[in-house]
């Protein structure tokens, strides 16, 4: 919602729109669409003014809801690495208190703490490496970070070279942007059990 009312107060401000119901009606559709990593759009939003482009890929790496088909990190990781976080503050407040992490009034399992960060630290790992490939093949830093989380997080557009699709982009960017993708979608672990020799060992 705070994202929402940010672009449509910064698009009616900048005057992009001649009306306030374009602005509202492309300013809503298209933040609740990429938030969500739906992907589709009614308007470029990557020639929007100021910051608000960036701010709207930003938004897809937080991603939907915990078993949706949505991509991204996931709104319940974000929000278990948060709770993580302030347990770790209260813990070096009180260093010998018993602070569990909580959802609701229930804890929640270290093991499942544990497997956000695991799926955290692989998801920077991934990202990272597909954005150096993508920039030693030639991309420019933007359209190259834009392509990544556009692709990792199953969003679709981005920006720069990548704004209207890859059709344009070299043979090495487009692999690049098929595994990112394929990791995005199965969430980098199945894929990488897949590829892990111990999978295949009897």
């Amino acid at each position: 919602g705070g994202l929402i009312v940010v672009v449509v107060v910064y698009l009616q401000f900048q005057g992009y729109y001649p009306t306030i119901t374009e602005t509202l009606t492309h300013g809503l559709f298209q933040t609740v669409s990429i938030a969500t990593t739906t992907g589709f759009t009614t308007a470029d939003f990557a020639v929007w003014p100021g910051v608000l482009p960036v701010l709207l890929i930003f938004s897809s790496f937080v991603g939907g809801c915990a078993g949706s088909t949505a991509g991204g990190i996931k709104v319940i990781r974000w929000l278990l690495m948060y709770r993580q976080g302030l347990r770790e503050v209260q813990r070096l407040v009180h260093p010998s208190a018993e602070v569990p992490v909580k959802l609701g009034s229930k804890a929640v399992p270290q093991r499942v703490v544990d497997a956000v960060w695991g799926f955290f630290a692989v998801y920077v790992v991934v990202f990272s490496v597909l954005l150096l490939i993508m920039v030693a093949a030639g991309l420019d830093q933007v359209s190259a970070f834009s392509a990544v989380a556009a692709t990792l997080n199953n969003l679709g557009p981005g920006l720069g070279a990548v704004a209207s699709g890859f059709g344009a982009v070299g043979a090495i960017e487009k692999w690049a942007a098929v595994c990112g993708m394929l990791l995005g979608r199965l969430e980098i672990f199945p894929l990488l059990v897949l590829i892990t020799p111990t999978f295949w060992r009897p």
